[in-house]
């Protein structure tokens, strides 16, 4: 499997990847974008700034990269920086499938993408991803997958990415919604010859959404690997917009609020790889620090006053502006 090539890096940030998210298309959800990005964000614009983070990413030490269809040119921004970088062989690669990207790079559109997990999508999704990473794709993740989601009881669907499996692609999934639980125990369930399909799963959790955390648990200890995304819930615990404690206890190790939020995510024995959504170098270096931060069992119990319901949790992220 490709994660085996993490599990032997022994370098602190081995347990941090990069997400291309924020910085593969002009609009995300994410708070103070305009901060992050110029005003002008062109395609050239974000290639360059892509390039320049996932540069920085893997001279610290990270190894995971995380792309997707839907992130506008996330792929083909990675592929870029993959051909002009032949010596960079040891990185583990990342997509997703299931959402198309409808934006046209306008940061106001109506819609920015759309969601469909069926196997016709699958089949235009899974050409579009090899025309621009061939064989360097490792990981190749169902997006946003629901407990109701065909993808969880479609067969031809399961037989064809049992295929991609027998190819040297390893299979996995991401979910989203206040019931994440519900679905990543529905993918447990799922095999094809007897044989588990997914062995990721790629799930929100964070200081104030932690209620996946059983259900990865539980996938953790079936084998799965455990990517976790959205650990800063979308900028909610970064900076000035982190809750009082999270802010005392980065003061408290002269450290910025970020680095906190993925360290609490880096202590649960189940996660394999908290992904970095950094749009900037300085919030990547920021981010990495997360890497060496140690809690102890008082500052956790400190952060567990943070948790909301996560009905409420997804109502809020769902108020964000795509800006």
């Amino acid at each position: 499997m490709p994660f085996a090539r993490l599990a032997s890096t022994t370098t602190p940030t081995a347990h941090i990847g990069l997400g291309l998210a924020a910085v593969g298309r002009p609009g995300y959800i994410n708070l103070h974008r305009d901060r992050d990005l110029p005003d002008e964000r062109t395609a050239d614009v974000l290639r360059s700034r892509t390039h320049e983070l996932l540069d920085a990413a893997y001279a610290q030490g990270v190894r995971y990269f995380d792309a997707a269809r839907s992130y506008g040119r996330s792929e083909e921004f990675l592929a870029d920086w993959l051909t002009a970088r032949p010596e960079v062989s040891d990185v583990v690669i990342g997509s997703k499938w299931g959402y198309t990207y409808t934006a046209d790079w306008n940061v106001e559109a109506e819609a920015h993408e759309v969601k469909d997990h069926s196997l016709a999508t699958y089949e235009r999704q899974r050409a579009e991803t090899a025309a621009l990473l061939g064989d360097r794709l490792d990981l190749y993740q169902i997006h946003s997958v629901t407990a109701d989601s065909p993808a969880l009881t479609d067969k031809e669907l399961h037989a064809r990415l049992a295929a991609l499996t027998a190819e040297g692609v390893t299979v996995g999934l991401s979910t989203s919604g206040p019931a994440q639980a519900d679905a990543i125990r529905a993918a447990l369930a799922v095999t094809v010859d007897g044989e588990p399909l997914f062995r990721t799963v790629q799930a929100t959790y964070n200081a104030l959404e932690t209620s996946a955390g059983p259900a990865l648990a539980e996938a953790h200890a079936a084998g799965l690997t455990v990517i976790v995304k959205e650990a800063m819930a979308n900028g909610r615990l970064a900076g000035t917009e982190a809750p009082a404690v999270v802010r005392e206890i980065a003061i408290e190790e002269g450290l910025g609020s970020d680095a906190v939020a993925l360290a609490l995510v880096l202590h649960q024995p189940w996660a394999g790889v908290v992904l970095s959504g950094a749009a900037t170098v300085t919030q990547l270096g920021g981010n990495l620090h997360a890497a060496v931060l140690g809690l102890d069992e008082e500052r956790r119990s400190r952060l567990d006053q943070l948790v909301e319901e996560p009905e409420a949790y997804w109502r809020h992220r769902a108020s964000l502006p795509w800006n």
